[in-house]
């Protein structure tokens, strides 16, 4: 974890290897779709600051990978883990994988159930409740999902198998059903009731309860806790414009601006 950390010095080396000299040059970023509010308003405050264009893509990590091994070549990556932008090192795509920005996971709840941090491990086995996650291996969220299952596992047996089985993959796949134009997808798949409590980034469920404000969040039990680590990757033989982009992401201004949204903002000191 030390080599993801170490952001201060990898700043450092890359402003003096590369020259960061103004350009119109225009720029793709792909990022995850859980930042997709934070790094709308950095991308919209680097064009601004450096008058070039930068036309952005979100969605599930995992889709975004899968079209990048499939061709698509954008400038920067902005990963929901470090996985994704691992697998693309170890093909030659970039280097390094950087952590900047870091997420936990949280329980999205209806009004109607009587869901606590102390009570959530057995709401979620409730036969009754049903229980929406994204999809695993697609986004990262999925992923983290499965692995609050697994910390399930070491507290109540069977707890893995149980909760696997039952949970609905309702969003971050490729065949996931999409929300309506300009609705947060979580607050509207809460809002057609189709699950009861939904385990998602806490991030995603700020947005979600600003859209459905009767919608509860839930900070999950310290014995279940699932953090989130975004790694960032530039594509190898792109611009100089493509690094100062990661840096201004990296940046007191861009680091300020992920905090605003509620990711923990690694690059600046405490």
């Amino acid at each position: 974890m030390r080599r993801y950390q170490n952001i201060a010095a990898l700043v450092t080396l890359v402003c003096f290897l590369i020259p960061l000299s103004a350009s119109a040059d225009s720029l793709t970023l792909y990022a995850a779709g859980s930042l997709k509010t934070a790094l709308g308003d950095a991308v919209a405050s680097y064009e601004k600051a450096y008058k070039t264009k930068v036309t952005t893509k979100f969605g599930p990590s995992g889709l975004l990978r899968k079209a990048i091994e499939q061709g698509e070549k954008p400038d920067v990556f902005a990963s929901a883990n470090m996985a994704h932008p691992e697998k693309l090192v170890s093909g030659g795509w970039g280097s390094p994988v950087v952590l900047f920005a870091r997420n936990q996971l949280c329980a999205l709840a209806q009004p109607y159930v009587n869901l606590t941090t102390d009570n959530l491990l057995n709401t979620l086995m409730d036969k009754n409740i049903k229980v929406g996650t994204s999809t695993p291996k697609a986004d990262p969220s999925g992923d983290y999902a499965w692995e609050l299952f697994h910390n399930a596992e070491t507290i109540k047996d069977g707890s893995f198998t149980e909760l696997s089985n039952k949970a609905l993959q309702l969003t971050g796949g490729p065949n996931s059903e999409k929300a309506p134009d300009g609705r947060n997808p979580y607050g509207w798949v809460m809002s057609e009731k189709k699950a009861d409590v939904f385990l998602t980034y806490c991030t995603n469920a700020v947005l979600a309860q600003k859209e459905v404000q009767t919608l509860k969040i839930i900070r999950i039990p310290e014995e279940l806790s699932v953090g989130a680590d975004y790694g960032l990757l530039v594509r190898d033989g792109a611009s100089k414009e493509a690094w100062r982009l990661a840096l201004y992401i990296l940046s007191p201004k861009g680091q300020k601006i992920l905090r605003e949204y509620g990711f923990k903002a690694v690059a600046i000191p405490k």
